[in-house]
């Protein structure tokens, strides 16, 4: 069955962001299934709009601004 964004269900969502781009945590379900943590990260083109890009390797203030947003999520899950 191939995927079906309908059946995709976003529970809990927040951002940090930095000059550099935004990095999400998300808590998904797919389909009535196991809630799931997402992280993704959106850089900041030329024109202030964001375009996704690999999640990669974080700095530490990175790390520093989503921990607690992760923290949160797992009280979700």
């Amino acid at each position: 069955m191939p995927y079906d964004a309908a059946l995709d269900k976003e529970v809990f969502g927040k951002s940090f962001e930095n000059e550099m781009g935004r990095l999400s945590v998300k808590v998904m379900s797919y389909n009535s299934g196991a809630l799931k943590l997402q992280i993704s990260r959106e850089r900041r083109g030329q024109e202030d709009d964001f375009k996704f890009a690999k999640l990669g390797r974080m700095t530490k203030e990175e790390v520093e601004g989503i921990l607690p947003l992760i923290q949160e999520a797992q009280l979700q899950m």
